[in-house]
């Protein structure tokens, strides 16, 4: 018979205790600010995310790719956003989101493990460094500051000396819909578990492809960011992981889609937080971009440079910033990539250094000890 006491006992952690991953311990935070990394992962194209529009030679190297844009709203002379971003866009027009274009991590090997590896360790070349930019962001920060993942596991990001928490689903396999709902029914009249058991069913929609389920993953990860970064005494930093944008083949359908899911996590994020968003800053970057030229597949192939984006109430957005290589055949990389003209470290460091109010000196040693000295970037985030 499956009553409260032998489900937990019969090692029912696999749905809740395990799927809630509350490794969580929460004090008292020493700052209002909020810091959100999405990392995508897979490479998205930051080419079909914010286009060059302008460039004389996009309509002709991007082919089909290029249709999304015909009607796309322009950023300015040269950009424009995907129609599937509306959230985004609007938060740009609200100068609430800025965009790095011609951006790339120091790797350029095409490996998406190595790729992702020197993204979040800060190093120059993959497993050199031990730890993560971000957990090196967390001992720069009063103690008092803690993070958490949203993920299956502690990404490499956050790994290190700092202690962070995280809460995703379990590994093991999914319980059956019958069984999760005799337990929910169990549990519906108990004051306790009945708020822990919905927590616990919440982070099964936590999504790595932005795509899934119509994109309301995505929304209720963004939903649940939120709560945890508004929760008294909770996180004051997270990173998200999410997975899906290594479009190899049929991209175009494929990534608008993701892009809907990306766009809805960050409405959910803004709503979520209500007042706390004018105090927020999210970066969203990939390992590396792709391909200028669409391959035999209707997709694109791994890349070098790409895009980040920097939204928030806190970022001195309404702009695109970037050294614009074009497009040309000439102008690429290795004939074939976006030529990279700016340091993600840079991007990185220049924004988690104003908005915590650190030293860009400082920062830039801890958390990119071999970044070639390069000249921070200023004004990303409101006077």
């Amino acid at each position: 018979m499956l009553n409260r006491r032998n489900f937990v006992a019969l090692g029912a952690s696999a749905v809740l205790t395990t799927t809630l991953g509350a490794r969580m311990t929460f004090a008292s935070a020493a700052t209002a600010k909020r810091f959100v990394f999405i990392i995508q992962r897979g490479a998205a194209d930051g080419l079909g995310t914010i286009a060059p529009v302008g460039d004389p030679a996009f309509v002709s190297q991007r082919g089909l790719l290029a249709q999304d844009f015909a009607s796309a709203a322009k950023l300015d002379s040269m950009f424009a956003l995907h129609p599937s971003l509306a959230n985004v866009g609007a938060l740009y027009q609200a100068k609430q989101a800025l965009f790095v274009h011609a951006v790339a991590s120091p790797y350029r090997d095409r490996s998406h493990f190595d790729g992702q590896n020197v993204l979040e360790t800060g190093g120059t070349a993959a497993y050199a460094v031990k730890d993560g930019w971000l957990n090196r962001l967390l001992s720069l920060l009063p103690a008092d500051n803690k993070a958490i993942a949203l993920a299956a596991t502690i990404p490499m990001a956050l790994r290190g000396r700092v202690e962070v928490g995280s809460y995703a689903p379990s590994a093991l396999p999914d319980a059956s819909d019958d069984l999760l709902g005799r337990v929910a029914a169990m549990y519906a009249q108990d004051p306790q578990l009945h708020g822990i058991w919905e927590q616990a069913v919440a982070t099964r929609v936590l999504t790595s492809d932005m795509a899934a389920d119509n994109g309301r993953n995505a929304v209720a990860t963004g939903d649940l960011a939120a709560k945890l970064l508004s929760a008294e005494g909770g996180a004051r930093i997270a990173m998200i992981e999410t997975g899906g944008w290594d479009t190899h083949a049929q991209q175009r359908g494929r990534l608008g889609a993701q892009l809907r899911g990306l766009d809805g996590m960050i409405g959910a994020l803004k709503t979520g937080l209500g007042p706390l968003w004018a105090d927020t800053m999210v970066l969203v970057a990939t390992e590396f971009g792709r391909t200028v030229k669409v391959n035999g597949t209707g997709g694109t192939d791994h890349g070098t440079a790409s895009a980040a984006m920097l939204m928030g109430g806190a970022v001195n957005g309404g702009r695109v910033i970037a050294d614009w290589p074009g497009l040309s055949d000439a102008a690429l990389y290795e004939g074939r990539d976006l030529k990279p003209t700016l340091g993600l470290d840079t991007v990185i460091g220049s924004a988690v250094a104003s908005h915590f109010g650190l030293g860009a000196s400082q920062a830039a040693a801890k958390l990119f000890p071999d970044m070639r000295a390069s000249r921070p970037i200023e004004g990303l985030v409101r006077a």
